[in-house]
């Protein structure tokens, strides 16, 4: 324990820790990150987490993670994931003990799980990021049980519709049903399924 407990902190004081620290606002434009941000479709920056070998940068419509090989080489793979394709889920904050140097967040989005260091010294600012992934989250989850709602109503309408006597020509009403159910859909999806999350960050992000 003791051994861990020395390691960790000689490898802070020489510069190999990957302790992650968080960026201020006025310096998101130095970040690796801010070249792949759609700025010219209204994507913006709100909070940046920086370590030896990682960017992780959140933004209105999802987190760029720009993902290092290692501190000291150059390579990097840069994914993107969006809150209209993915969603945000597990998220939890794990604060500092005593002899700990950092606190850590872990989220999962879509699939894949993320686990983040932090400076403990930055608690407050992850406590930030931490209540808008937990909204993003909550409204992700709502937003999928309406959607699923509304598609188990307009099965529910067909199906009564199938067992009734239709007259008149076939080919034109399913047509008609075909595209109003498509209508359906895509209006469901468009009510319920948030691209931008801008009102959140800005609710719980003090920038």
């Amino acid at each position: 324990m003791a051994g861990n407990i020395f390691g960790k902190l000689a490898a802070d004081t020489l510069g190999l820790s990957d302790i992650g620290k968080i960026i201020d606002p006025k310096d998101f434009d130095k970040v690796d990150g801010d070249d792949y941000i759609m700025h010219e479709d209204g994507e913006k920056i709100f909070f940046v987490i920086k370590s030896k070998s990682d960017e992780y940068v959140f933004t209105n419509r999802g987190l760029l993670h720009v993902d290092g090989a290692s501190a000291v080489s150059k390579k990097r793979t840069v994914k993107r994931h969006e809150f209209y394709y993915e969603k945000v889920h597990t998220v939890t904050l794990e604060t500092a003990g005593t002899v700990d140097l950092d606190i850590e967040i872990k989220f999962s989005f879509g699939n894949e799980k993320f686990s983040i260091d932090v400076d403990k010294k930055q608690i407050e600012q992850l406590k930030d990021l931490y209540k808008t992934l937990v909204e993003v989250s909550r409204i992700q989850g709502k937003n999928y049980t309406a959607v699923e709602d509304g598609s188990n109503g307009l099965k529910m309408a067909n199906e009564a519709l199938s067992r009734c006597v239709i007259e008149g020509n076939i080919t034109n009403i399913v047509q008609d049903l075909t595209n109003f159910n498509l209508d359906w859909m895509e209006a469901l999806r468009k009510n319920y399924n948030n691209r931008d999350f801008t009102e959140v960050f800005e609710k719980y992000i003090n920038n």
